[in-house]
Formats: C-alpha cells, structure tokens, sequence
C-alpha cells in the first residue's frame, strides 16, 4: 500500500522538476509545471507545505530509484488503469503520461546499476496502447512534419502517381500529428512543377491565405479534379474488374489488386466484395478451393491462395511415380487442400479420368499424369510418345498440322484437280483475340474495307456481297477451286476478282481475290498474298510488316482484343444467382453541366439577337470584302478530290446540303478547284476544310498587321472586370468580291461548289477579318475592348464600368450585325484566360494548361523537334529570365550546318526551361501614367536597358 501510495504521489509531481524544459522537437511546446514557486514573493503555509512535499519525494525519487524501480513500475500502471475512475484522476491523465516518460528515461540512463527481472524491464521499455500524444500539443511544427521527409510531387505523369502521393501525404500528415489548420500548408509545400505553377493558380483565383487555410476535404477534391482525370479513373477500375492471376504468379497478382483497392477505395466496394472479386482472378486449379473457403477477409484470402498456389507448384514440379516415395507426398498435397476448405461438397468433375476422390467422395485435385506432369488426365491417358495428335488424338499427323485445330474446326480443306484452297468462317470478334490474324479496316479501291490478314488461308477471298462495291475485273480461273466451309458445304470458286487494289502508304497494292461467302469479313488476305509482299506478323503488338512496290517497309496495324463483355441475359443471371453468386445492382446516370442562359445574364438578357442559334444567311454588305489578288501570269489550278472514309462521306453530305441551305455556297462551273478534308475539333466533331495550299501560294499577301500579344495586355493594367466574346463562325459573316467566288471553288465526290463567304483556310482571311474588326470596334478601342481577329474582350476597373462598357459593345455589334456564339462567351470574370494567359487583377501568367504540352514534351530528336519547343515554349519568354541564354545551346543545333549531337548541355537547357516555365512568375502589368526607371548595363561587348516601374515601394520588371 505505502509503495502504491508513493507511486501515485509522484506521478503528480514529478512533472513539475521539469516544467521549465523545452521539447527538443518542438520549441513552442512547453510542459507547465503542477506547482509554480514564486522566491521572490513570501509563500503561504499551504505553499511551503506543497514545496517541502515536492522536494522530499523528489529526494526520494533521486536516492531510491534503482530500490524501489518495481514498485513504482507496478504503481504507475496500476493508476494509469484506473485513471477512468474518478474525475480528478481524469484531469491528471496528461501528467500521468509525461510522468511514465519521465520514468522511462530514468530506468533507461540507470540500466546497467539497477537489477530490475527481465519482464518488468520490458513492460517499462515499450509504449503503452492507448497513451496519446499531449493533448496540450497544437499540431506540429513545420520542421517535425519535414522530419517525416513528405514526397514530392510534380503533376506531370498519372493518375496512378496522383493518387498514391495523395494517399502516402495524409499519412504522413497524420503521423506528423500535423493539425487541420496546417494540413493544406504544409502538404503544399511538396509541390513542384506543374503542380507548382497549378497552386498558384489557385491561390491567385482566391485569397492566398484562405487557399492556404482550405479544409483538407476541399482541397483534396480540387486535388484530384486536378491530376486525376475521369478517364483515367475508368481505367484504373476497367483493370480492377478484368484482373486476373497470370500462370502460378500469385504475388504479382496480388500486389497489383492490392493497389488497386488503395487507389480505388470507394469503388471496391465492402470486404466481402473484394473478396469475391479476389477469388474470381485466381486461377481455376485453387479458385474451388479458395472459394469453398470461404474466407472473411480479404487478408484471408490472400494467406490461403498463397499457400494453395504454393502446394500447387510442388504437386507440378513433383512426379508421381508407380509405388514410389512420391505418391505419398501427393497424398500430403491432397491432405493439405482438404484441410484447407471447408466440409461443404465441392462440385464434382465433368469426367471419370479429370479428377481423383478422396476417400469421403469430395473433388480432390485434378489428376496428375506419372508420364509428362500435367494435371487433367492419367498416365494411361497420355499421348506423350504414342506418335498420335495432341489436338484429336487420331494417328497420322501431328497438332501442327491437324485439319480440327484451331477456330473451332471451323477449317477444312479439299481439293479439286490440281487447284487447292483453305477457307474459313470466323467472326470478327473471334479474329481480333486470335493471336496469327489480323484484322482493320483499310482503302481498296477508294472503298473501305473489313479485311483479314491471316496466314492459315492459302489464298484471297473477297465477299460476295462486297464484289459490286469494288468495280473490279472478274475473270476465269485456269483451275477451279473447290472449298468445304463449316457447315459441311462444298463451294467451288471458278473466278477471280482482278483490278483491286489495296492503298498503304499512299501506294497502290494489287490484289487478286477469290469471290465466295465470307463470315465476318469483306476481304480475307491469305499467304498468296502475304509471301507475294513478305510479310511479317507480330503477334505480340498486332503488327503486319510488308514490302511495298517501291521496296520500304510499311506497318499495318490491326485492330487489338477486345475485353470480353460481361452482359447476360435473364436466365442466366438467374441461374448464377441460384447458384450462390453475388448480384449488384448498377445505376447509371449522366452528369448534366449547369448551362447558363441568356435571360440570366445582367446586360447581355437585353440583346438575345446577338447570340442566335444559327447563322441568320448571308451577310450584309461590310466596310471590307474578301479579295483575292493573284499573282500575273497564274493559270486556273484543279485537283482531285482526297479518298475519305465512309463516315466522312456521310458528314460531308450533311454539312454541304447545311452550307446549300443557308445560302454560303452555291453550285460551281469554275475551272479553280481545291480538294476537301475533315479535321476533328476539340468536341469529337467534324470540321469541313478545304486544302487551298496551292490557290494560297500563288496569292498576293495582304500585309495587314495582327497586333502585337504583349501590346494588347499592357491595356488591360488595373482592370478587376472582363467579358470575353467569340464571334459564331467568324469568317461566314463576311463576303467574298463577286469577281473572286469562282476562285474559291472546291470539288467533291458530291458535286463541284465555291463559296460566297469567307471560307477557312485562304492565307489573307486572319488579315482581313483583323481589318474588319479594327474598323468595328474603333470608337472604343484600347479603351475598354482589345481585339484578335474574332475574340473580344471587355476589362474594366469597376462593376458600373464595366455594366456601361459592355451594354455599349453590344449594342456596336448590333448595330453591325455581328452575331456572337453564346456558349463561348464569358461574361462578368474577375480572372479570364484570354491567348494562352490568365489575366487577373494581379497581373498576367502562363496558362497551366497550356504549359502542360510544354512539361510533357518528350527529349528532341531532330532539329525540327527543338523547333517545335523552342517555339512553343518561346510563346511565354517573358516569364522566363535569360531565357536566350539558356536556349543557346538548343538553338545551336537548328543552323544548317550543325551536326544534330543531343548531348548533357542539351539535356540541361530543355530540362531548365520546362522548370522555369512551370514556376514562371505572375508579371504586374505597367502603368502606362506612371514614371519609368531606365535600368542600364554594359560589358565589353555590348550594354542593354531594361524599363523598371515602382509600384507600392518594390521594384518590379516590366
């Protein structure tokens, strides 16, 4: 009792020695001691009494620790267990804990001079369950989380990568105990480049400090809305769904589940769920037996089908020998399994020789042969060395050439006199997963085909209904062909569809096919034809290589496998269903996009006439026409419509019969003709452009200036309020000069037409619609509207402004009539993206999703490559310092006549910029009003200057 009583006594006070000791850790941490003693105030009674108590104990403490260890030990935890009992006990529980530190260090330094038993050593030496950290501890400093050594992260490879870091921070942040308040801060701090450049995107679209002070729920959302994308999610759960065990490989397996589960925790779904789906991938040789298991956990699961994998490598690797001493290891292995599952009945064999049954009549395992080791048939059954076929088991030939395998015994062949053919019938589902064919569609003779590449045909077929479609030669075999299908049909083939040809690279390939009724398929290509071109298949990738007529190389690739579908009908999923499978439910439903109309938008509700659906016909007659001059001297140029594909065809129709109607082209006798071709817009759609490289090189240039990018955002200084509004199909709203339709002409499979209006892709159209625009929008240019080409935009300071500044706009392209597409149109920002930049109260940066190409560029290969970033990353120079400094060594190697060498300095200076670009600085914008510093400099070969402005006492480049 005495020892009990000085335990618990201690345990009050003995904090209070160490009350004026910082945290080594943490600085801000401090332990306010029990009791307070003032020396230079008198004490009261009561306070000498509680300071004679506290400096005998801890006399006590000092002197008889390594005596009374025991005790004390027994005493503590005696008080830590019953601290729940009482109120007060309750409150002392946080001095309870730093006094049980306290005593750990104590017995720790005094190790070695004391002789506690060996068990109560331990019990003090390992943390006690249910002991939290200092509940006086806010949080954690930013120099404790650091200590955890956070990931970092770029933003610039795959979800995957997102959601993994995403998930190793927040326990990182919970084993730092880092609070909610710091959580976004601190996590942010991880982040570079393209995630980086996005944050701060972020916090300049809303206060710093709220971007920053975020609910870590909030931020994780925008987090993924981010860098995980919807579709890359679909694929992630698409592999969840379709994963299966790959031969005996269980530990790949199931790594690879298990991950999937971390990184899709919502839809996997309950234990049971991924249990279920657990078992599915398993291989069938343990799946039974895992499943008769069932296992409650997903853990289970795993532990069983490793050691179920296991006893099912050794079964292999092992051979069982008549009488030997390994028919009783294979009874062990058969032991072993029973034990495994459970006592229900297992579903018995299809066959008398596929399984072996225990002595209780349950399914084993699969029979193992004493001759060759394989599971499925016994050592009588074997065919290893009877010289009979594995595929039939007839004598005579072997698999490789067995007339049932493969497809099913869907190929036969028979001959007729001299002449031989071997055809099938294969759908095109079974084609595409079948590893020697392959399948596509490609050109023959300006037809799209279905065609089967496949090197068990012997010859060339064509379908019967597809004949008509080529236009082709049909001519007389010298010898008839007579082919048995799988119906048991004989067919005989006794002519040839000559004058065909397949296009591959812009080069003609004869064919010669064989007309009959195909399956699946409009063309099938057999090895007449794939040795005629030695071709190659790689199976592996689906690739047909071949040598075309002038001798290159060209690669055909072919569709790949499809999943396969998991539809069922009724009956069977009520037969599963029956049987103990798990059903789910699965309700879909789109997500609508919250669309803004036009009556809810202050001043633009007024002009509903701007924003018309369509196009209202042709345009009115303007300040300017499009002309086009031509250079003296140029004769009529016409060429021949391009091949296009049969959805192609069908859009063109559609969109001519929509240009017809509203009266922007017209039928043509003009000896111009351009050729047309279909590009996809952004939205999968369609856009009808027309190749006018030819009728542009023979043009005069019109030399109207596009204004200058930086010109157009030194305006925008000071404003907080934009509109921006795109013109509906821009260059229909002005007309082409009557004496240069003809020019215009374009020639298509559906008739010869030239258009009235301006049509895309003529060289002088940006310069010409800039010059209409300038004349337009002149009363208020530079005031409070920038133009660029068919792109407006409206910046004020204030919201009154701003009311003024785009009711007047408005009411200017009214008055011209100018019509607008409202789905394109922004009104009433405090933030716009406007030519690649995001333009903000604060200033100007690169748009992150146009730096995004930039991060993923991949290292050049040729100088055009460089080129190509070189211009594209040259678009945001100003935000980069030195940027031709750096890029010295990579413009060096686009001069003619230096040799393309991609070496470390190279390396260096595209890995630099892609670094600068995704950390580029927000730009104040100057103030036109205000004074400039001339900032000057000179070296021995040059000096250069540099405008400086001050604004709020700091000194800014501009």
């Amino acid at each position: 009792m005495a020892k009990e009583k000085n335990s618990k006594i201690v345990s009050e006070v003995g904090p209070s020695t160490r009350g004026r000791n910082k945290d080594p850790i943490d600085p801000n941490h401090d332990r306010e001691p029990s009791v307070e003693i003032h020396p230079e105030e008198p004490l009261t009674a009561e306070q000498k009494q509680e300071a004679e108590q506290m400096a005998k104990f801890q006399e006590m403490l000092t002197a008889g620790i390594t005596a009374a260890m025991p005790a004390i030990i027994a005493g503590v935890t005696k008080a830590v267990l019953n601290s729940g009992e009482s109120g007060s006990n309750r409150k002392k529980d946080s001095r309870k804990n730093d006094t049980d530190s306290d005593y750990r260090r104590t017995e720790k330094s005094s190790h070695g001079s004391s002789s506690p038993s060996s068990g109560e050593n331990d019990e003090v030496s390992k943390p006690r369950e249910g002991v939290d950290r200092d509940p006086r501890a806010k949080g954690c400093s930013y120099r404790h989380y650091m200590a955890c050594k956070p990931e970092q992260f770029r933003g610039d490879k795959t979800a995957t990568d997102a959601l993994r870091w995403i998930e190793e921070i927040e326990t990182t942040l919970e084993v730092s105990g880092c609070s909610d308040e710091d959580r976004v801060l601190f996590a942010t701090q991880s982040f570079k480049g393209l995630a980086h450049s996005w944050w701060k995107t972020v916090k300049a679209s809303m206060n710093p400090r709220k971007a920053s002070a975020m609910g870590w729920r909030n931020f994780r959302q925008r987090f993924l809305e981010k860098f995980v994308p919807h579709h890359e999610i679909e694929q992630l759960e698409d592999e969840y769904l379709h994963l299966e065990m790959k031969g005996t490989d269980h530990k790949k397996y199931t790594e690879r589940f298990l991950e999937l589960v971390g990184l899709l925790p919502e839809f996997t779904g309950s234990e049971s769920q991924k249990v279920g789906r657990y078992i599915w991938g398993i291989i069938p040789e343990i799946r039974g037996d895992l499943r008769t298991s069932k296992p409650s956990t997903l853990q289970a699961a795993v532990d069983l089908a490793a050691e179920l994998t296991e006893d099912l490598i050794r079964a292999r690797n092992s051979r069982v020998t008549a009488g030997g001493s390994e028919r009783g290891n294979k009874r062990n292995y058969d032991d072993r399994r029973s034990r495994k599952s459970n006592t229900g009945k297992r579903r018995e064999g299809s066959g008398p020789n596929k399984f072996r049954k225990n002595n209780s009549g349950e399914k084993s395992v699969p029979t193992e042969c004493g001759k060759c080791g394989k599971l499925g048939h016994t050592t009588a059954d074997c065919l290893v060395g009877t010289g009979k076929c594995y595929g039939c088991g007839q004598e005579g030939h072997i698999r490789a050439n067995c007339p049932k395998k493969a497809r099913g015994g869907n190929e036969k062949e028979r001959t007729a006199g001299k002449g031989n053919a071997r055809v099938f019938q294969m759908t095109a589902e079974e084609a595409r997963n079948h590893d020697d064919v392959l399948t596509g569609m490609f050109p023959v003779n300006h037809t799209y085909a279905c065609i089967l590449f496949d090197s068990g045909a012997n010859r060339s077929f064509v379908s019967n209904t597809f004949v008509p479609c080529l236009n082709g030669l049909i001519a007389k075999l010298d010898m008839p062909y007579v082919v048995e299908i799988a119906n048991g049909l004989e067919v005989k083939v006794e002519n040839a569809l000559r004058d065909c040809y397949l296009r591959i690279n812009d080069q003609n390939i004869p064919l010669e096919l064989l007309p009959m009724k195909l399956g699946g398929f409009d063309i099938v290509l057999g090895m007449d034809w794939l040795t005629k071109h030695k071709a190659q298949i790689d199976c592996e990738r689906k690739v047909l290589k071949i040598e075309l007529p002038d001798g290159q190389q060209a690669e055909i690739k072919g569709d790949t496998p499809r999943k396969p579908s998991n539809l069922l009908t009724i009956a069977k999923a009520s037969k599963y269903l029956r049987q103990g499978c798990d059903g789910f439910w699965l309700y879909l439903m789109t997500e609508k996009e919250e669309k803004k109309e036009i009556p809810e938008v202050p001043i633009v509700a007024e002009y509903p006439d701007v924003f018309p659906e369509e196009l209202p016909g042709l345009p009115p007659d303007r300040q300017v026409e499009f002309h086009i001059d031509l250079v003296p001297g140029t004769a009529p140029i016409a060429k021949s419509p391009y091949r296009l594909a049969p959805s192609e065809m069908k859009e063109l129709m559609a969109q001519l019969q929509e240009l017809l109607e509203k009266g922007f082209i017209q039928p043509s006798s003009s000896p111009w003709g351009a050729p047309i071709l279909f590009v996809k817009k952004k939205d999968g759609s369609l856009r009808m452009c027309i190749d006018y490289r030819d009728l542009n090189k023979v043009t005069i240039k019109n030399r109207y200036p596009l204004p200058r990018i930086d010109d157009l955002f030194d305006q925008l200084q000071g404003s907080n309020y934009f509109s921006k509004i795109d013109l509906r199909s821009g260059y229909h709203q002005v007309k082409v000069r009557k004496e240069d339709v003809p020019k215009t002409a374009f020639r298509t499979r559906y008739g010869h037409y030239e258009f009235l209006v301006m049509p895309f892709g003529l060289t002088n159209a940006p310069a010409v619609f800039m010059d209409l625009m300038n004349r337009v929008c002149k009363p208020y240019l530079d005031k409070f509207v920038i133009v660029f080409i068919d792109d407006i935009l409206i910046y004020s300071r204030t919201m009154e402004e701003h009311s003024e500044h785009l009711r007047k706009v408005l009411e200017l392209l009214r008055g011209e009539k100018l019509y607008a597409k409202f789905s394109k149109c922004e009104f009433w920002l405090r933030e716009v993206q406007f030519l690649g930049h995001i333009v903000n109260e604060q200033g100007i940066q690169v748009d992150p999703s146009k730096v995004e190409a930039v991060m993923k560029w991949e290292t050049p290969r040729t100088a055009t490559e460089i080129r190509r970033f070189l211009g594209l990353a040259g678009y945001y120079r100003r935000f980069i310092k030195d940027f031709s400094k750096i890029a010295k060594s990579l413009t060096k190697l686009t001069q003619k006549k230096v040799m393309f060498k991609w070496g470390p300095e190279q390396e260096e200076a595209f890995r630099t910029l892609k670094e600068r670009l995704s950390s580029a600085p927000i730009l104040a914008l100057p103030n036109g009003n205000d004074d400039f510093v001339v900032y000057c400099d000179a070296s021995s070969t040059g000096f250069g200057c540099v405008l400086m402005q001050r604004s709020n006492k700091t000194t800014i480049w501009v």
